[in-house]
């Protein structure tokens, strides 16, 4: 058996043990409907308003088995402002899991509010091969520029996912979800 088909048979037991979608590969091109949503699959990605951020990668958390990670393969932590600053991050740990970005102080470096305002995890969909492929280059420390759409994602069986609109807001419901259109690395 080759690697490729143990690996495809291992993804295919996760998947019929978990119940759950993992990612599989490339995924089909979104069609777009006349209210402007996109149909990807069994999900309906409904723009919300457009999006451009430069920023330092504060950690990264790739995802395969829970019910995002269809479509949201990887969570960045991004900082930017004072949070991109490295004598600002060298300061504060930074961790992921579970879809939440945690950050901790001995002291705090700057006001807690400014480290709260100029940092947020964000759920990155990929809108094409090649922000897949860059995105799967990503690296923690990187800087980065990348645009595309907030959107909100409705499965037709009931699931949503929203995104925050608000870089004023924390905790649950305070996550970026984005439809990456571009993504570059800086450095």
């Amino acid at each position: 058996m080759t690697l490729q088909r143990l690996i495809y048979a291992l993804a295919l037991i996760a998947l019929l043990w978990l119940g759950r979608a993992i990612l599989q590969g490339p995924q089909p091109l979104p069609l777009t409907s006349s209210d402007g949503s996109l149909q990807l699959a069994d999900y309906r990605i409904i723009p919300l308003e457009g999006f451009n951020l430069e920023a330092r990668v504060l950690g990264r958390e790739d995802y395969h088995f829970d019910r995002g990670a269809a479509l949201s393969p990887t969570d960045l932590a991004l900082g930017w402002g004072p949070m991109a600053e490295l004598p600002v991050l060298d300061k504060i740990s930074i961790s992921q899991s579970n879809r939440w970005y945690h950050w901790r102080a001995d002291e705090l470096p700057i006001p807690r509010r400014e480290i709260e305002m100029h940092s947020a995890n964000m759920h990155m969909i990929p809108a094409n091969s090649t922000v897949a492929a860059t995105l799967a280059r990503v690296k923690t420390g990187q800087r980065i520029q990348l645009s595309g759409q907030l959107v909100r994602i409705e499965g037709q069986d009931g699931f949503t996912w929203s995104s925050s609109l608000s870089r004023e807001d924390t905790g649950a419901g305070a996550c970026e979800l984005i439809w990456v259109e571009q993504l570059n690395l800086l450095e």
